[in-house]
């Protein structure tokens, strides 16, 4: 059938695939622009399935604000040429456009959501898979609902995102420093009093591990000093046959050492202090909770070292953080 060129390129005009595939689409649909449209979405479908398995390390991260609603949402690709392009742009602006409009729950509440030109979200994100070649995937989708919300784009890349919810609006600056913060720190709470009990667990398992860890460790070293070797020189395997190899340590000490650390270790294993050893897990705890909570962490966009809520009470002493939420692509 013959197909003429300005057939294909209004195809291409009501689809935005290239002219090959606006071509073959007609010739398979007989001219059936209706027809052709569907073969082209189809592709992309096919297109879309093939490269599931394909990592999504690039993209766009974009906010939208609308009064005490807030969302953050991330269209990922493969590269970073095709994040840049204008066309995936302005998918992940249409996108963004539809999320704060219709403020879905979910994220695959946002893929049935309807764009301006009629299309479903999660049909124009399979369409612009077919159209590149390339896996185009929505990454996450988070929202915020709160009195006064501030957001941050990262510019000089544009795959990293924050929304932070205030009780009420104030200092314009200082919202936005914080919001800043929630993007370059990834705290894990507001406060300390809402970390979620899982993370407090793990976090107190690992402290007392690495407490007892270091309590053992500290026996063997003052063992070894006192047996007149270098901790340094024996503190694994390797370094004991690389250090007597070198002539560091001859191999009575490198026996010795091994005696040392396996008696020593045992010992003072089945004799550690259980309060001193949970009295220090504790306070790791708490220098957890200072570095990684939002409230407690060093305002970056001051000294570092000012408390962020510190820095907000200074501002108004009525305003208080609610809530955040953050994306990053880097992650």
């Amino acid at each position: 059938m013959d197909i003429k060129a300005a057939d294909v390129a209004k195809l291409r005009q009501m689809t935005g695939a290239g002219m090959m595939d606006c071509k073959k689409a007609l010739v398979e649909a007989e001219g059936d622009f209706a027809r052709a449209q569907e073969i082209i979405r189809e592709k992309g479908k096919l297109v879309a399935a093939k490269r599931a398995d394909r990592e999504t390390s690039e993209g766009a991260v974009i906010a939208k604000v609308n009064g005490d609603k807030a969302i953050l949402v991330c269209l990922g690709c493969e590269t970073d040429f095709v994040s840049k392009n204008a066309e995936f742009q302005a998918l992940a602006e249409a996108i963004a456009e539809a999320a704060i409009a219709a403020f879905p729950a979910d994220l695959e509440a946002l893929k049935a959501c309807t764009l301006a030109d009629g299309r479903t979200v999660e049909a124009a994100v399979t369409e612009q898979t077919g159209k590149t070649g390339e896996k185009h995937v929505i990454v996450a989708y988070e929202t915020v609902q709160a009195p006064y919300i501030s957001a941050y784009i990262h510019k000089i890349n544009g795959k990293l995102g924050s929304l932070v919810g205030f009780n009420k609006a104030f200092d314009e600056q200082v919202a936005k420093g914080v919001a800043m913060q929630v993007a370059s720190m990834n705290p894990v709470a507001v406060s300390a009093d809402v970390v979620p009990q899982s993370v407090i667990d793990n976090e107190l398992k690992t402290a007392t591990e690495k407490t007892k860890e270091e309590l053992v460790k500290k026996a063997v070293d003052a063992a070894l000093t006192k047996a007149g070797i270098n901790p340094a020189h024996v503190d694994s395997e390797a370094h004991i046959e690389s250090n007597q190899a070198k002539g560091w340590i001859t191999a009575e000490q490198a026996e010795q050492a091994r005696q040392i650390i396996k008696t020593v270790s045992e010992e003072k294993a089945a004799n550690l202090p259980e309060q001193m050893v949970a009295n220090i897990a504790k306070g790791r705890l708490q220098k957890f909770f200072k570095e990684q909570t939002l409230e407690e962490q060093g305002y970056q966009m001051l000294d570092g070292k000012t408390p962020v809520k510190d820095v907000v009470k200074s501002a108004d002493k009525e305003a208080k953080i609610l809530c955040f939420k953050r994306i990053s692509l880097a992650d």
